[in-house]
């Protein structure tokens, strides 16, 4: 496995998000823990662990707060040595999630017992870690990004694990270490999905939606598609979030939030760009299939969509479509 070169524009490097500070209960703060509390600013998380209300705007954005929240709470309780790992590390260290549990997975060096197995909200993992695959994220104790790609590829969905993979690469995950994980993970749960995952796995995928197409893509069995590629028209370079170039068939990925202002400029001025961009393409041969976030929650239309695509431009005695 080779790490391709990044899409010029790539944003490298992680951020790592906030968590939150907590309000432990004492008997010394207990009429300052329930006036905060009756006024809302100030909500019991944890047995003896307040933090202010989630404040993020969408779903998931929230769904990522209340975790952070979760983080911070589990460290002021838990006197084991322990590690945040699995998805809860790819949060902290800022990697792309979708669907994120609300569950705070933590790996520690023996097994639970029967009462901290059936711990609300806490999913402890058991396993020695070597050194190596241990760090520290904003004073927190977390398992690397490449053993927690790995830990991700083995449990949880793939397509889940793909947007994480490709974000943790983008970010500076050492490929061949993630590969040697795998690797030393022989024999456990998992391992053959997470050799799929890691295969797919590529930095120049710009977004979740992204990865989430090209794992529908593979999982459907069409032609192998490459990212990121570079193509020359009469308005200048463009980068095709996946095509097949033998047959200039491309999908491009349009989220919301690229027409929504801020960052991205002006969006009627973004729209208009968009189109110059679309005709140069289809002028110079391009089929391009543009997918939306609704169009990903049904599959088997949108490989119908492009397996009629790539028909209509297959050369003879190439990939059964």
């Amino acid at each position: 496995m080779t790490t391709p070169p990044p899409r010029p524009g790539d944003r490298r490097g992680l951020t790592p998000p906030v968590v939150p500070p907590a309000t432990l209960f004492s008997e010394g703060r207990r009429s300052d823990i329930a006036a905060r509390a009756s006024r809302g600013t100030l909500e019991r998380v944890r047995k003896g662990v307040y933090l202010a209300p989630v404040d993020a705007d969408g779903p998931a954005r929230a769904r990522r707060a209340e975790v952070l929240r979760q983080v911070r709470a589990v460290e002021a309780r838990l006197t084991t040595a322990f590690w945040y790992s699995h998805a809860t590390a790819a949060v902290l260290h800022g990697c792309t999630t979708v669907r994120l549990s609300p569950a705070v997975h933590v790996t520690q060096l023996r097994a639970p017992n029967a009462d901290q197995s059936r711990e609300r909200g806490l999913r402890r993992h058991w396993t020695a870690l070597p050194e190596r695959d241990v760090a520290v994220v904003d004073g927190l104790p977390v398992t690397t990004l490449e053993r927690t790609v790995v830990d991700c590829a083995r449990t949880l969905a793939p397509d889940q694990a793909l947007v994480i993979a490709d974000s943790a690469l983008r970010g500076g995950a050492d490929l061949g270490l993630i590969g040697t994980i795998v690797e030393e993970s022989v024999g456990k749960r998992g391992v053959r999905r997470a050799r799929e995952v890691v295969d797919l796995a590529d930095p120049r995928a710009e977004s979740a939606g992204e990865s989430l197409l090209r794992w529908i893509v593979h999982d459907a069995g069409l032609p192998a598609v490459e990212v990121g590629h570079g193509v020359t028209t009469r308005r200048g370079d463009a980068w095709l979030d996946l095509a097949w170039p033998d047959r200039k068939v491309a999908l491009e990925f349009d989220g919301a939030v690229k027409y929504s202002g801020g960052a991205y400029g002006d969006p009627a001025r973004r729209l208009f760009d968009e189109k110059l961009r679309q005709d140069a393409l289809e002028e110079d041969g391009w089929l391009v299939i543009r997918v939306v976030w609704d169009d990903l929650q049904r599959p088997e239309a949108l490989v119908a969509r492009i397996r009629s695509a790539l028909r209509s431009r297959a050369p003879r005695s190439r990939h059964p479509l």
